[in-house]
């Protein structure tokens, strides 16, 4: 659970770059682009076998690439049905699990839906489900952070202060800011320099010095309406004032993964690293 030393930028998933496309080739790609951290993707599912685990650790050690994991989709901590409740958990365990064979540190996944309950209500389920993650990895001797995301949309329980919020009762949690989500989910707010700054200082305050130095981070281009996001586009075509966003995180000296999550992933990914080491 060791996080990188400065900010790291990475892939959501293979680069598309990659021949043949295959983990292990992703990985190299992205040490041969001049990036640092590859984001595996589990979103439909967790494509990596526990005997395939340590090949993919031995790779990513070679070529000093930091991964990372996107958990699946089908979650919802808050759903009413039990069972629900319980194969969401599942899959954050078996992403976390393999995760940490393959020697990475950290979990993304979207927490859940209000379902029209009271918000604070929403919480108290959301943070008794992963409860029973974090006792379940414990069991396991997993060590990765479990990190649930600011969703993109406001029907979706992920504003920055909930997770913030949720991140301080626990050890081994802390959010995944995604930017371009916060961005979507106020219809077109968290756009500015002031805006960014008070994500950081919440976090902080928050969670402590400690989340600062230990972030994970998405941004990309975004497509949005007043119901929130629509879905991920290039950095040119979007409004994201991903400019400022870089600004504020080196002026906090934020350390951690910063994954990008445009179409055209690495391209994005590398405008995002020139930018930040221009600053």
């Amino acid at each position: 659970m060791i996080a990188p030393k400065k900010l790291l930028f990475a892939t959501a998933g293979i680069p598309i770059s990659t021949q043949p496309r295959d983990t292990s080739n992703g990985i190299r790609q992205c040490k041969a682009l001049g990036l640092g951290a590859m984001e595996l993707e589990f979103v439909q599912s967790v494509n990596i076998s526990m005997e395939k685990a340590p090949e993919i650790k031995k790779v990513a050690e070679e070529n000093e690439i930091i991964l990372t994991c996107h958990a699946s989709y089908f979650i919802n901590l808050n759903a009413i049905e039990p069972q629900k409740r319980g194969a969401s958990r599942s899959r954050i365990v078996q992403a976390a699990k393999i995760l940490d064979l393959c020697g990475g540190y950290s979990v993304c996944f979207h927490p859940g839906f209000y379902l029209k309950m009271d918000s604070k209500k929403v919480y108290e389920n959301v943070k008794a489900e992963l409860k029973k993650v974090l006792e379940e990895l414990e069991s396991y001797g997993t060590k990765v952070w479990i990190r649930p995301e600011t969703t993109g949309k406001p029907t979706q329980f992920g504003s920055i202060e909930e997770l913030a919020n949720l991140s301080a009762e626990f050890d081994q949690v802390l959010p995944v800011v995604d930017f371009s989500h916060l961005h979507a989910r106020t219809n077109g707010k968290y756009n500015t320099n002031k805006e960014f700054r008070s994500v950081m200082v919440l976090l902080e305050k928050k969670c402590g010095k400690e989340a600062i130095q230990n972030m994970h981070i998405h941004l990309s281009g975004i497509n949005y309406t007043e119901k929130g996001e629509r879905n991920h586009l290039i950095l040119k075509e979007s409004d994201m004032n991903y400019k400022d966003v870089l600004q504020v995180l080196k002026d906090f000296n934020a350390k951690g993964v910063l994954v990008c999550e445009s179409p055209n992933i690495e391209e994005d990914a590398l405008i995002l690293q020139k930018t930040f080491l221009g600053m």
